[in-house]
């Protein structure tokens, strides 16, 4: 690059300026260098060059200046272009790519899909590559299919659920590059290599049951069919501690369970569950409480069709939907969990190994809320929310968490 092109022009600025001075005073009739008059003239005659050198100069300077600065703004940019790359990007091949693993259908408009929509959401946030999804994971066979995700280039891997979490710490060790990240479910272990987010069931069940309460209270009836599945630990947790929300609004309500899938962790039954439904309609529920997976919606639809008072178990969207009509949420949405942790994820922030425990009362991704409450509701059931987290119940959840897991 050419950085002084203006000197050659200044230079002969210079020369026409001193030959035009001295072609003047021939004209003037010889006046001389003497004259006190022209002596003046003539030293003042070469201004006019030297100032376009000095500008000539000044230029120059700015050009060369200037072009330091783009060579300095280059070799930034290069720098950037090696800082830019994402720490999330764990195998090295330029893009960050989130795996999905779901227990049960990624479209089953409950606890399986949260997650689901939720990876959907957080990739195209990030502009990430979109997720690759594995769904309907049976337990026995979550280790393959974990290594499948893995084998697709993710290097981000999403565990939906605790259920297909048993294989983490072998596949930890295996591949140890990938980043970790399990939404357990209540009660699951801190695990080195594994970022989780866990909740307390009983609490979340607790203001569930109370939620109920009220609407029963409300609408009248006393009695809550809870459709499970097989009547696993965390669901004995579900209906000990739902049924005492539901008792602290009124002794005389009360909740049946009854288990409709496969075991172990067979949510999708939807044959089995729809007969739970019919007997304990012709019993004369006046509620339903679909802990369900793939069998949730069609367990919706019937109590739609029924007139009865209806839940969802985990999706906190369903009072948004038009499709399909749920009277509450009870909230533990693994979508909404993973919009609260991959930002610290993101940020470096949430690393693996560390575990974050959604508390009711203090997160509003955990709880329970009605879909169109009164007044009195809704200030009702914060005030439980708050006695939740104020640990008012604490030995009474001890109590229950020992009978679910203890065999107490």
């Amino acid at each position: 690059m050419k950085r002084h092109p203006l000197l050659p022009a200044a230079a002969l600025l210079a020369a026409l300026a001193l030959m035009a001075a001295a072609c003047g005073g021939d004209d003037d009739g010889g006046t001389t260098a003497t004259d006190t008059d022209t002596g003046s003239a003539s030293a003042t005659a070469p201004a006019e060059p030297d100032d376009a050198m000095d500008t000539a100069e000044a230029t120059a300077d700015d050009d060369a200046m200037a072009d330091d600065d783009m060579a300095a703004e280059e070799s930034t940019d290069m720098a950037d272009d090696e800082v830019m790359a994402d720490p999330l990007d764990t195998n090295g091949d330029g893009k960050v790519v989130l795996g999905v693993a779901a227990a049960g259908p990624r479209d089953d408009g409950a606890y399986y899909q949260a997650l689901v929509d939720a990876a959907i959401e957080i990739a195209a946030s990030n502009n990430w590559e979109a997720p690759v999804i594995i769904d309907n994971i049976e337990p026995a066979v979550a280790d393959t299919e974990l290594e499948n995700l893995v084998a697709q280039g993710v290097d981000i891997v999403a565990v939906g659920a605790g259920e297909i979490a048993d294989p983490l710490p072998d596949l930890v060790e295996r591949y140890p590059d990938v980043f970790w990240y399990c939404n357990c479910g209540t009660g699951f272990p801190q695990t080195p290599g594994v970022a989780l987010s866990t909740n307390d069931g009983a609490e979340i069940e607790y203001v569930a049951g109370y939620a109920t309460g009220l609407l029963l209270k409300e609408r009248g009836g006393d009695s809550v069919a809870m459709i499970g599945c097989c009547d696993l630990g965390f669901e004995v947790e579900t209906e000990l501690a739902f049924r005492l929300g539901l008792q602290d609004v009124d002794p005389s309500f009360d909740v049946t369970y009854t288990p409709t899938g496969n075991y172990p962790f067979d949510f999708d039954n939807v044959a089995g569950a729809t007969e739970a439904f019919n007997v304990a309609l012709d019993g004369g529920m006046d509620a339903v409480y679909p802990y369900l997976g793939g069998a949730h919606e069609p367990l919706v639809q019937l109590a739609n069709e029924n007139d009865i008072i209806v839940m969802s178990a985990g999706s906190s969207k369903v009072c948004e939907r038009t499709d399909l009509h749920w009277d509450m949420a009870v909230l533990f949405d693994g979508g909404d969990f993973a919009r609260a942790i991959f930002p610290g994820i993101v940020a470096g922030e949430v690393q693996e190994g560390s575990i974050y425990t959604f508390r009711v009362g203090r997160d509003p991704e955990v709880g329970s809320k009605i879909c169109d409450p009164t007044p009195e509701q809704k200030a009702d059931l914060e005030r439980v929310h708050a006695e939740v987290f104020e640990g008012l119940h604490k030995d009474a959840f001890g109590e229950i968490k020992g009978i679910a897991y203890g065999g107490g």
